[in-house]
């Protein structure tokens, strides 16, 4: 064997070993994240059925304990946590037959149990029957079959650790839904998971000032307007709001992995400076990306002050010569995006107005702005520097 080929083999093992481990991961959160939703259901019928505090709790933590020394994440508080975690993501299917049963008696009442038995709450999970290769047919028991079905669930590739945060901080099912797909697209970790909740990632999406109404056609407009934000946080590069348009490149493709992962997922890099031919004359693209769900090229260019309407001129030069000369016939319009400091809402409108491709315009933030609340607490640069120069 040469050594290429020894090489591509290697690889091709690393990679099969790699995947492998990934996927027993996650089914393992999931079976874990089954048995707490399990627990936690259990949990919460007896509380509602029996009128149980958090004592009862408290005595059930103390007693598995017992049971099972050496397992974690048996506490009381954790505990809470599963019972808030089955409530946040019902799922009565997943219900046991003998529970829903009790469930359905003791709310119907001895009178109603003909009527409850005809059209009960919760129907009794049943072995499914599922076709294999051979087209023979193998019995799937209930557990199973319950199993099956959780873990299709986006929120039951999350992390168990992940989930107590976005209990704890956020209050909007649907916002909490949104960070759990987020979270398995791009594999955030819960650092980075806290940093997107700070930032208001959920709020900011779709915000940027855009075209894309207009310009593009109903089915693709959402879609593309979901994927950008206002305003994008590049606090990652450590720079000053001095720096200037070429530092911030720089800045910016030498830590490439963090401004995609602040783009969001689907981007490919394709490069910066990236050069194109018009007309015998050479032009030089700040940033070009394509985006593998909006099947399309992404033109994000960069400014260091104020949105001005001649950005936009601009820009829908470059994305007619990206669409005459990269292109291919099943790809879509080229989108663009002007970054700024700062950018007026009305005169961007007025811009967007006139333009005939999709354009947006979103801020950037080089430095993390502080709380409100801290605001006035803690002294500017200029305060500093006064009071150094005073001694």
């Amino acid at each position: 064997m040469n050594d290429n080929s020894y090489i591509q083999l290697l690889e091709s093992i690393k990679t099969r070993i790699h995947a492998s481990q990934h996927q027993v991961a996650m089914y393992v959160n999931s079976e874990l994240l089954f048995t707490y939703w399990n627990i936690g259901h259990a949990l919460n019928q007896e509380r509602d059925l029996q009128g149980w505090g958090a004592k009862v709790v408290d005595q059930i933590a103390k007693d598995l304990k017992e049971t099972f020394p050496t397992m974690k994440g048996l506490s009381k508080r954790n505990l809470q946590y599963m019972m808030r975690f089955a409530t946040e993501w019902s799922l009565e299917p997943i219900v046991q037959p003998d529970t829903a049963q009790l469930e359905i008696e003791t709310k119907k009442g001895a009178n109603d149990e003909k009527e409850a038995s005809l059209s009960p709450k919760v129907p009794p999970p049943m072995a499914q029957i599922q076709p294999t290769d051979n087209q023979s047919d193998i019995i799937v028991p209930p557990v199973v079959a319950q199993f099956q079905a959780f873990e299709q669930m986006a929120f039951a590739r999350v992390p168990w650790s992940h989930h107590r945060l976005l209990l704890d901080k956020i209050d909007q099912h649907e916002e909490r839904t949104y960070y759990c797909e987020q979270i398995v697209s791009n594999n955030w970790s819960k650092s980075i998971l806290i940093n997107k909740i700070d930032q208001g990632h959920y709020q900011s999406r779709g915000q940027l000032a855009n075209n894309f109404i207009q310009v593009l056609p109903a089915d693709q407009s959402a879609l593309v307007k979901e994927t950008f934000k206002d305003p994008y946080f590049f606090d990652f590069l450590q720079l000053g709001d001095e720096a200037t348009e070429r530092e911030i490149e720089d800045s910016l493709t030498t830590q490439i992995g963090k401004f995609l992962l602040e783009l969001g997922a689907g981007f490919a890099y394709m490069g910066r400076q990236y050069k194109l031919e018009v007309g015998g004359q050479d032009y030089f693209l700040d940033l070009l990306f394509f985006h593998t769900k909006l099947n399309c090229y992404v033109n994000i260019e960069l400014k260091i002050d104020a949105f001005k309407p001649e950005y936009a001129g601009k820009s829908q030069f470059y994305l007619t010569a990206i669409d005459e000369q990269l292109k291919s016939e099943h790809h879509n319009p080229s989108v663009g995006i002007i970054l700024c400091k700062e950018a007026n809402q009305i005169v961007v409108e007025y811009t967007l107005k006139q333009s005939s491709v999709p354009l947006g315009v979103a801020e950037y933030k080089l430095v993390h702005e502080l709380p409100e609340q801290l605001r006035g607490l803690i002294p500017s640069a200029d305060e500093i520097n006064k009071s150094l120069n005073r001694k």
